[in-house]
């Protein structure tokens, strides 16, 4: 135990020894290994050729990839915007007392217990243009196609993963909500704030650190998402819901070019590390942890 400033002991380096190792080895090693391979041609069978910044530079002349890098940052702040208020509104709601509230949140939570690709080939089903809902409801869906243009297409896409995810995010603010302290509520009470007032006074401010933490893990989601365009789309119609997750595997298991496609990822882990940045630093989390600690 190392003692602080303030003479409260904390745990040595050899506690995170087991973590730090498990960390080195499974996720920075396959980074540096994934960086270094974007800096050569490889084709999977023959051995690495080492060709600077070609593939870099082939990257961003390729509007393909241009396209799926957008395509991604729009698809991740779509997912942001509709998963976040639902999942604090839900998430508060589940931290009640209400009559049924454990019955209506385990019923809820059920879309955690199944894979993304389980979860894509359902809705692959029941939105099927031939034999799903779409077909028997001309009148709201039309042709019933809705994979057949970039807006319904890319729709689809943010409507199934909010099924599946809202109820991961909204398990993180159940959790922040009912660590809320109640005598902020009854102190409200006493000066006649209603519910609304308490909800945007109160509770909102208290989850504001659940806040950043479930936006950076959409961030990174949504940065990430493979199996449901791969279910879904197939990165149709033509390359319009072709998002850079989905254009690395092409690159690599279709084209056999696993540089660029290691470029791909590599340029995807930094893109995500800049907004999950951005958001902590317009969140104003670390002044506040700043002057934290200086107390």
């Amino acid at each position: 135990m190392t003692p602080t400033a303030t003479g409260v002991s904390r745990p040595g380096f050899a506690w995170a020894a087991p973590a730090a190792v498990f960390f080195g080895l499974f996720a920075l090693l396959p980074l540096v290994l994934v960086a270094v391979l974007s800096f050569a041609h490889w084709d999977g069978l023959s051995a690495p050729q080492f060709t600077g910044l070609d593939n870099w530079s082939k990257l961003f002349d390729d509007p393909v990839m241009l396209k799926s890098l957008w395509l991604s940052v729009l698809l991740t702040g779509l997912g942001v915007a509709v998963q976040t208020p639902l999942s604090i509104l839900l998430g508060v709601w589940a931290a009640g007392h209400q009559r049924n509230r454990a019955v209506l949140s385990a019923i809820y939570f059920v879309p955690l217990l199944l894979s993304a690709a389980a979860v894509s080939v359902l809705w692959r089903a029941v939105l099927d243009p031939n034999f799903g809902v779409p077909a028997h409801a001309e009148w709201l869906f039309g042709d019933g196609n809705l994979f057949g243009a970039q807006t319904s297409a890319i729709g689809v896409l943010v409507f199934v993963s909010a099924w599946q995810f809202t109820p991961l995010h909204t398990l993180i603010y159940q959790g922040a909500a009912r660590a809320v302290p109640r005598v902020l509520y009854q102190a409200a009470q006493i000066d006649g704030a209603g519910r609304v007032r308490q909800f945007f006074h109160i509770t909102l401010p208290q989850l504001r650190n659940s806040i950043i933490t479930s936006t950076i893990l959409m961030v990174v989601g949504g940065l990430t998402t493979f199996d449901t365009v791969l279910i879904l789309t197939q990165g149709g119609p033509g390359t319009d819901t072709t998002i850079s997750a989905y254009y690395m595997y092409q690159k690599a298991f279709k084209n056999f070019d696993y540089g660029t496609a290691s470029a791909i990822g590599v340029l995807l882990v930094l893109v995500a590390t800049v907004i999950s940045l951005i958001v902590v630093r317009l969140s104003g989390y670390d002044r506040m942890r700043s002057t934290m600690e200086g107390l």
